[in-house]
């Protein structure tokens, strides 16, 4: 398994007249942990599509909303990678409040395709060689 955290600032254009963040700006805030867990492995999304010719399209969000998140919460997105991944990768995110309370958890699937003809492909070497360390069993 693999894991990554970071951390996001509730800004006021993301809340509803409740002062909540607004429900669906949840999958905007999985897009930048994902993101910068890749980051963390040496590889950008603009990597995989301007020089792989990769892209990522999201083929299923499962979102579970447990309690909300304010305006100007600072939040502890940690993103989980459970599975090594194939022509999919699946991404689990917990964000938490402040105080360390989970707040809300999704499971996100994502698949490899070729940027030229949109036909799946399996994950690229480069991110498999960075995850491989993770998944080897002893």
């Amino acid at each position: 398994m693999f894991s990554h955290e970071c951390h996001k600032r509730v800004r006021y254009s993301e809340t509803d007249k409740m002062g909540f963040l607004y429900y669906g700006n949840y999958p905007a805030y999985y897009e930048i942990a994902r993101v910068e867990m890749l980051r963390s492995l040496g590889l950008s999304y603009q990597k995989m599509e301007d020089e792989m010719g990769i892209l990522l399209p999201v083929v299923s969000l499962e979102i579970r909303y447990l309690r909300p998140a304010y305006y100007d919460d600072s939040l502890k997105m940690i993103t989980y990678l459970d599975e090594m991944p194939s022509k999919l990768i699946q991404f689990r995110h917990e964000i938490y409040s402040p105080d360390n309370e989970l707040i809300n958890k999704a499971s996100i699937k994502l698949f490899f395709t070729q940027m030229a003809d949109n036909k799946r492909v399996s994950c690229p070497e480069v991110l498999s060689q960075a995850l491989k360390p993770y998944f080897q069993t002893a």
